[in-house]
């Protein structure tokens, strides 16, 4: 269930606005991978707060 939302909310970009994931994805292949990680830490981190919260 838990996989299913995450597709259906990561397909809202790309579906309501193509140009700007486009953007989006060429500015990540610019960024180096100490940002990357930390964009991905902070992502983990806020959706393991919302967990909490929602529970």
């Amino acid at each position: 269930m838990a996989l299913a939302l995450l597709l259906v909310i990561e397909g809202i970009l790309p579906f309501l606005n193509p140009a700007a994931m486009r953007r989006l994805l060429q500015t990540m292949t610019q960024m180096d991978d100490k940002t990357l990680r930390f964009s991905g830490l902070t992502s983990m981190v806020a959706g393991v707060i919302i967990l909490y919260l929602v529970n």
